[in-house]
């Protein structure tokens, strides 16, 4: 059985959350204070047309940026948009954060809002019905399937006060845990629950002045609960129920793991190593045989094997998002390549983030998508 061990440390005076399984890094958190998800009531500075953006100011020195691809309309709170009328300057819209400003780069905002629930999380503009893909398949089918029954009276019977707005539901992991007699009921009533948050938070936005924020302060202690529960949580999503809580005292070495993490270079215990490159536009992952002995059966494929574990594990330690490119070693056989592709598809649906396999292209290098949920680790590492 594995060994699992949550340890509350400091990194360069910054709180951290680790989680270490037999003795390895496998979690990392820093306890800090995230703009990511909180909504602001804006007002439109000014609209650039040949990006399709507009510039939403968020208070008297803060400015986001907002594509115009997909604005919900009843976001548009001073004034009502019909089907041909566009975003204009000096209109005040409700807006959440998708990522935080770094660097050069502004906030990046969305009209498309979430709301969660404790089974079911909503998003305006989206639209379907998706399901954790923690889940096995047979389950996510079936929860999908009990859904899908009575979606569309309730997007019906929502969509006048919406303003003609659709919305998306994504069926959360807890709802596996569900009677199967009793599911349809709750999960229909937590979709019904969050439409009505999000009706009263547009009805709320209305009668607030412009730049108001609706984010929620937590204290420190409360902060730091919030990152410890996200540690339990990836404990339980990999079936370590055994662990225990520590203060670090220093014999666990956490600030050299970290540090090892700044580094471009990962060695593999055969002697391989993975050479990371975190780039504007994505980021660049390129296995290499180094030490690994040539002359041994199928070595190729059993680094390229060793690899994706520790890929996907660096991915979630570096807090990697958007586009990531693998460069493998080359392996000749279709199954091996396959095989390859089946464990990556795996790992993936294991990331306690939504990452995806994409394809392998016509250079024979493999494509991920993981979703943006915060900070990298060299991002946040600026900051220290």
């Amino acid at each position: 059985m594995n060994q699992g061990m949550i340890i509350k440390s400091n990194y360069k005076n910054m709180p951290v959350v680790t989680c270490l399984v037999d003795g390895r890094l496998e979690f990392l958190s820093f306890v800090r204070k995230s703009d990511l998800g909180n909504l602001y009531l804006g007002r439109v500075d000014h609209i650039v047309k040949n990006i399709n953006a507009a510039f939403i100011r968020l208070s008297n020195d803060n400015m986001g940026y907002l594509s115009l691809k997909n604005v919900n309309k009843c976001c548009v709170l001073n004034r009502k948009l019909g089907p041909k009328d566009d975003l204009r300057q000096g209109d005040e819209i409700l807006v959440q954060v998708e990522s935080e400003a770094v660097k050069t780069k502004k906030t990046k905002l969305t009209t498309c809002i979430s709301v969660s629930g404790k089974y079911t999380v909503i998003t305006l503009g989206k639209n379907g019905v998706g399901c954790s893909v923690k889940l096995e398949d047979a389950v996510r089918n079936r929860l999908i399937g009990i859904v899908k029954e009575d979606i569309s009276s309730i997007t019906s019977e929502y969509l006048d006060r919406l303003c003609g707005d659709c919305f998306g539901t994504i069926i959360r992991t807890d709802a596996a845990e569900l009677d199967p007699d009793d599911a349809g009921d709750i999960l229909i009533q937590d979709i019904r629950n969050n439409l009505d948050n999000l009706l009263n938070l547009l009805a709320e936005a209305g009668t607030r002045k412009v730049y108001s924020t609706f984010s929620e302060t937590s204290s420190d202690e409360d902060l730091l609960e919030q990152h410890i529960a996200k540690a339990e949580n990836y404990m339980k999503l990999h079936g370590i129920s055994d662990y225990e809580m520590k203060d670090d005292s220093g014999i666990w070495g956490i600030s050299s793991k970290i540090d090892e993490l700044c580094k471009n270079k990962v060695w593999l215990k055969s002697g391989a190593f993975l050479i990371i490159e975190q780039l504007e536009s994505f980021n660049a992952i390129d296995v290499n045989t180094g030490k690994a002995i040539n002359g041994k059966d199928d070595i190729i494929k059993k680094v390229n094997l060793e690899a994706t574990k520790e890929i996907i594990r660096q991915i979630r330690l570096r807090n990697l998002t958007g586009m990531i490119l693998i460069d493998f070693i080359n392996m000749k056989s279709k199954e091996d390549n396959e095989e390859l592709i089946e464990v990556m598809k795996d790992l993936c649906r294991r990331d306690p983030v939504h990452t995806s396999f994409i394809d392998i292209t016509g250079l024979g290098i493999m494509e991920l998508i993981r979703n943006k949920n915060d900070k990298s680790l060299k991002e946040t590492l600026l900051n220290c």
